[in-house]
């Protein structure tokens, strides 16, 4: 190497086009005194689409890149959004079949996957009728189940078994003990495909809960039931306030066998710990955590976004299914500390993620209803759509189904293949016209400036306003500011002449169709209540509303 070379940089210059973040670190001598440098960031030309530059931004808190901040009535500030996570928690790694040692092996099985499918038929009918047998005349079924009735469903377990077994799960690693009921009544696993379920069936003969929909699933919904199952509605508060005084109840009387949940709230890949749910935690028993791993080389065995059938038939063509389970030590509730169940949640999260030696993150089941919601609108990136649901319900109290409304309405605006959205197709599903305060609007969402807007600012910009301490307070004040005439609704007419005072130039069409927008019941009235519904679920529309909140008498 020569000697000039020393002073060479290691890497080489990107190309002229390649794509650049370039941070410039100024000192803003108005800002000085309270937040040190101001921080300038250069956006430039990210998937085609013409960033603006973010140093040409206004330090005016109400105005950026000579855009007034429509919400700033309400205390709305102009929002961030976090990066993408480069993580997909429900991702199968294996969707299709690769290869030609995976198709010659398919070959070779063909005639064990018949005797399989056979030894998995008979053991689900043997352990069927069993369990039929067990219920059979079984009224008080909230009493533990009687020691008799436990004995039939033995030969339930033992049918489990040979169910793993058909599967390939020919023997299974262990590692460390089950406590015993006394010292730990709930049990907490990851939960990564439907054969966990099985083999803690067959392990420990657990009460699990599960959703209300799996009771309707044939065979599988009447075994669950003679597990003393609790059934919740994830969606139902009075549901799962039912669901958590049944676990009270069945953790603190030894006759009842062990509580098994997972807390995850649905099947991930394996390798990352989402959010856990509270409901092992709240009741403040001692829990034992288990962790479950599938090591594998060519088959994920991790039930991501692909089907029922071809993920068993997957399994069907193993030569063997690897699968190791580990017991961890019981983790205590602080009692002196009167720990919460949130802080108790995060001690055992902690200590699954740490002995999978994972990453933790904030997606949930709401993930997957986003995940699922993408993919049926055959969009070219689905997991571009997740947003880390429970980060989401903590800072802006949106729920997941409301979330779900929100990317309805997003891929109404027809995004491209890289789930960017234009402003005319914005304006257009909002029923605004092109005028300067769909601009604002826009240009609120559009926190990049490209021009452009994803489903992750649609959603954080709504969720933005939404979470304004006066928002409901300021939708009620708009309904009342329309009814003009003190009627109980809002006629057209009054509609009209009070989005006329933020777009003068509103033709009566256009009034007809956010008319149409707002009267969900289409009696020709607005009532207060379909009001604050339509505000709820399109809030950037209360910014129609903002003359009304600069008069005096307001």
């Amino acid at each position: 190497m020569a000697e000039n070379d020393l002073a060479s940089p290691l890497l080489s210059s990107p190309p002229s086009d390649h794509p650049h973040l370039i941070i410039d670190v100024q000192q803003d001598d108005r800002l000085n005194h309270h937040q040190g440098p101001s921080n300038r960031i250069d956006h430039c030309n990210h998937s085609n689409h013409n960033c603006v530059r973010h140093d040409d931004i206004d330090d005016d808190d109400d105005t950026q890149l000579g855009h007034r901040n429509p919400f700033a009535f309400l205390g709305s500030d102009w929002f961030e959004v976090p990066r993408q996570p480069t993580v997909n928690p429900f991702r199968n790694h294996t969707p299709v079949i690769d290869g030609v040692y995976e198709w010659v092996k398919i070959l070779i099985l063909l005639p064990i996957v018949i005797a399989r499918l056979v030894l998995f038929g008979a053991s689900l009918a043997v352990g069927y009728l069993a369990t039929r047998l067990a219920l059979e005349g079984w009224k008080d079924k909230q009493n533990p189940m009687p020691k008799w009735r436990c004995r039939i469903m033995w030969v339930t377990r033992f049918s489990a078994r040979c169910i793993l077994f058909s599967f390939g799960y020919h023997w299974i690693k262990r590692k460390g003990k089950p406590a015993p009921r006394e010292t730990a009544p709930i049990v907490v696993s990851n939960h990564v495909s439907y054969i966990e379920p099985i083999f803690y069936f067959y392990e420990l003969a657990p009460t699990i809960v599960a959703s209300e929909s799996h009771d309707s699933i044939p065979f599988v919904g009447t075994i669950i039931r003679a597990m003393q199952v609790i059934y919740v509605n994830r969606f139902s508060p009075s549901s799962r306030k039912h669901a958590v005084n049944e676990i009270k109840r069945k953790a603190s009387c030894d006759r009842f066998p062990r509580l098994l949940l997972f807390p995850e709230g649905t099947t991930t890949n394996g390798r990352v710990i989402i959010s856990f749910q509270l409901g092992a935690f709240i009741p403040g028993y001692p829990i034992q955590p288990v962790i479950v791993r599938y090591p594998h080389v060519h088959f994920d065995q991790s039930w991501g976004h692909i089907s029922l059938a071809k993920l068993m038939f997957r399994m069907f063509t193993q030569f063997h299914n690897f699968m190791e389970v580990e017991y961890l030590p019981v983790i205590f509730p602080l009692d002196h500390e009167k720990e919460s169940a949130v802080n108790f949640a995060g001690r055992t999260s902690q200590a699954i993620a740490t002995a999978l030696n994972v990453v933790q993150t904030s997606h949930s089941y709401g993930d997957v209803m986003l995940l699922i919601k993408a993919s049926e609108s055959k969009q070219e990136k689905p997991s571009a759509y997740m947003v880390e649901m429970a980060r989401q319900e903590l800072l802006h109290h949106i729920s997941s189904l409301e979330a779900v409304d929100f990317l309805d309405k997003f891929l109404a605006m027809n995004p491209d293949l890289s789930g960017h959205v234009k402003y005319h197709d914005f304006v257009k599903v909002l029923r605004l016209r092109d005028c300067t305060l769909s601009e604002e609007i826009f240009s609120f969402i559009d926190v990049e400036k490209c021009r452009s807007i994803t489903f992750k600012q649609f959603l954080f910009g709504s969720a933005n306003i939404m979470s304004q301490p006066v928002f409901r307070q300021a939708c009620e004040l708009a309904f009342a500011k329309c009814t003009v005439t003190g009627s109980n609704g809002v006629s057209e007419q009054e509609l009209g002449d009070s989005i006329r005072l933020a777009i003068p130039d509103l033709n009566e069409e256009e009034v007809h169709e956010l008319f149409d927008l707002f009267d969900i019941d289409n009696n020709g009235k607005i009532s207060k209540d379909e009001f604050l519904t339509c505000l709820r679920k399109n809030p950037l529309l209360i910014a129609l509303f903002s003359p009304c909140f600069l008069q005096k008498d307001v």
